[in-house]
């Protein structure tokens, strides 16, 4: 029997936002090692809601952020938050998801939703302009493609939302992508955000 303690389980759940019975079960699983029972989460949250991705989102809510400047709005982010049905939308910690997803957004001022979104022309520039700079510091031609590619996901961590690693790492560590999944598996519903709007003053 694996060898864990109450506080153990509690401690996955709170890094993990998991289920009393999941986090016992994936330290069960893991023999009580706390890193691979998160991956072990993370991997059944993953397949759980890959497994609900294809079920229609007929609700949600938009989350909002406002931020102020000697009294007066400077900066307005929207952000929807898809689900399946009202009972999930209306829940209180669906409703403040949103509005901490708008609150990252406002800070980390991302330029798309997903990875489908950016241009292909946009990521060809990227690409581009990566490899000439690799070429100019000198780097030989065998390993320009692998440096192209590591930049280019780069770029994408800095650019798409659900890539960016979520700002308020005192609440959740990962990724806002990664917050939406595991949102997804407490309700037990296919969520994602399905659109962004980021307006500011001066830009």
């Amino acid at each position: 029997m694996a060898d864990f303690t109450a506080q153990d389980v509690q401690a996955l759940r709170i890094s993990t936002g998991a289920g009393m019975m999941d986090a016992k079960k994936a330290l069960s699983e893991t023999d009580g090692d706390m890193d691979k029972a998160a991956d072990y989460l993370r991997e059944k949250g993953i397949a759980s809601a890959a497994k609900r991705a294809d079920r229609e989102q007929g609700e949600g809510v938009v989350g909002v952020y406002m931020h102020n400047q000697s009294g007066r709005p400077v900066l307005g982010v929207l952000v929807a938050l898809a689900s399946e049905t009202d009972f999930v939308a209306k829940s209180d910690e669906f409703k403040e998801t949103a509005n901490c997803i708008a609150m990252h957004a406002a800070a980390s001022r991302p330029r798309w939703v997903t990875r489908d979104e950016v241009p292909e022309a946009v990521i060809a520039e990227e690409m581009e302009l990566i490899a000439a700079e690799a070429r100019n510091e000198g780097k030989p031609d065998q390993i320009i493609e692998k440096i192209v590619a590591g930049r280019v996901e780069s770029f994408y961590k800095d650019n798409v939302l659900v890539d960016q690693v979520y700002v308020r790492s005192d609440t959740f560590e990962g990724t806002v992508g990664e917050l939406v999944r595991g949102l997804a598996v407490r309700m037990g519903e296919n969520i994602s955000i399905s659109s962004m709007a980021r307006v500011a003053v001066g830009e």
